[in-house]
């Protein structure tokens, strides 16, 4: 229930604001607008208020919306209506009234940036753990237990912010340079050669190929859950179990656990268990799961965490109202950056077609968001709303950008593009999107299948 109101809640939030953004440019422009939606399809709600032209109505198919404004292309216009028609108006105007809802969209993501910098940013900090030899971190010469201050002169007050830095830079790639202070309060300067990262790193965790993993509180290998019908469950698995060995080999630590049964997925395992007072041993065969293009084994398994160790690498950052302002800004264009750039290596085959998502994995994503509080939801809806702003400014027929890419064209050539072109256009514009739909949906069921 918690994921299915955060999505429509998200959904409704965001197309709102876009044609709402469309809305109040056209009705600048001197536009009449005959309908205002939410939705498509068949109207279960219509409200026209007194004095105005528009009738606000909600539709039954929830993932998108609309303004029907009086167009001369799309129907007969009365002779009073034809100095409000939009296909009369200037061409500078049509352009601002179509780019309108996409401008809508980031300038809300950059209003619940600002209200999240003022209200404090909750993360983990930026604490390396352990820094495996060879790795571009070790002959960074970087430690565990280094605090990481700053990446390129610019603050990193947590791991998410450290994650999203060395995103942004890996698409230019090169040697960065990285201010940390050590375990002991010094002030220490690396270089980090990220040169190596490939296109194809970015579909997973690439910090780890970095040799970059956030320190962690030892975790002794304590059950703390046994999911329900998981592999740990239908062995015999409880909670408060503890796993003394795997394979024979002595299990000192949670991550011991984790390694030994990621690397053998499909494969029968053996494990010592301490209940109580009593030893057992359970025989179990790890699920195979795919993970970033590799193979790992799962069993359904949580540890037993001592939580006050965890709330003590967690930290919150908030901002005085006008560096919250700049934080906000640089926030939302570096995301817009970066979401253009990783579509350019999509559709060049550079970045794998897996990292699309559709309805699924977003109405998921909005639930846990929720979950973990308001602050995370508000980051999820400003991603969200910066994502429907980049994607509705693509160059694609019956999308904003589409619309566009014919205004320009009507500048260039001093004419409207002809009625034949629009209908080509529109034809392939709807090829497109089924064809971004099906694989979005096709990710999203793949993801859940595959746990």
């Amino acid at each position: 229930m918690i994921t299915l109101l955060a999505f429509a809640g998200a959904i409704s939030l965001l197309v709102l604001i876009h044609e709402l953004g469309h809305f109040l440019v056209a009705r600048r422009c001197g536009v009449k607008v005959q309908r205002f939606s939410l939705g498509f399809g068949y109207v279960i709600y219509s409200k026209r208020f007194a004095d105005s032209d528009t009738e606000w109505v909600i539709s039954a198919i929830p993932l998108g919306g609309y303004v029907k404004m009086v167009d001369e292309r799309e129907g007969e216009v009365a002779p009073q209506d034809l100095k409000y028609a939009f296909n009369r108006k200037p061409l500078i105007q049509r352009m601002a009234i179509v780019v309108a809802g996409p401008l809508a969209n980031f300038l809300l993501a950059i209003v619940l940036y600002w209200a999240l910098f003022i209200s404090g940013v909750p993360g983990l900090k930026p604490v390396l753990g352990d820094v495996p030899p060879g790795s571009p971190a070790a002959i960074a010469k970087m430690q565990p237990g280094e605090t990481i201050i700053s990446i390129n002169g610019d603050k990193i007050p947590s791991w998410n912010e450290l994650r999203w830095a060395l995103l942004e830079l890996s698409l230019k790639q090169g040697e960065v340079k990285i201010e940390a202070r050590g375990t002991q309060g010094e002030q220490l300067l690396h270089l980090l050669d990220i040169s190596g990262l490939e296109a194809k790193d970015l579909d997973g965790e690439f910090l780890d190929k970095l040799g970059l993993r956030p320190y962690q509180p030892i975790i002794l290998p304590f059950i703390g859950k046994v999911a329900e019908g998981s592999v740990a469950q239908l062995a015999g698995l409880k909670d408060g179990d503890v796993i003394l060995r795997a394979n024979g080999v002595t299990m000192t630590h949670w991550s011991n656990v984790v390694d030994a049964i990621r690397a053998r997925p499909g494969q029968t395992m053996q494990l010592e268990i301490q209940r109580g007072e009593a030893i057992l041993n359970v025989s179990l065969v790890p699920k195979a799961v795919t993970e970033s293009d590799k193979t790992i084994g799962m069993i359904g398994v949580a540890p037993k965490v001592d939580r006050q160790a965890w709330q003590a690498m967690f930290t919150e950052t908030s901002y005085a109202p006008l560096e919250a302002l700049v934080l906000s800004l640089r926030k939302t264009w570096g995301t817009t950056v970066v979401s253009l750039k990783m579509m350019g290596k999509m559709v060049v085959g550079e970045i794998s077609m897996k990292n699309l998502s559709g309805p699924i994995t977003i109405a998921d994503y909005a639930g846990q968001s929720a979950e973990m509080g308001l602050a995370a939801y508000f980051g999820f809806l400003a991603l969200i709303s910066i994502s429907l702003g980049v994607l509705n400014l693509l160059p694609i027929p019956l999308l904003d950008g589409g619309h566009l890419l014919y205004y320009v064209a009507e500048l260039v050539k001093g004419s409207p593009v002809s009625e034949r072109a629009w209908e080509i256009g529109q034809n392939i514009g709807i090829a497109l999107l089924g064809m971004l739909m099906v694989f979005a949906i096709y990710n999203d069921i793949n993801r859940l299948v595959s746990g």
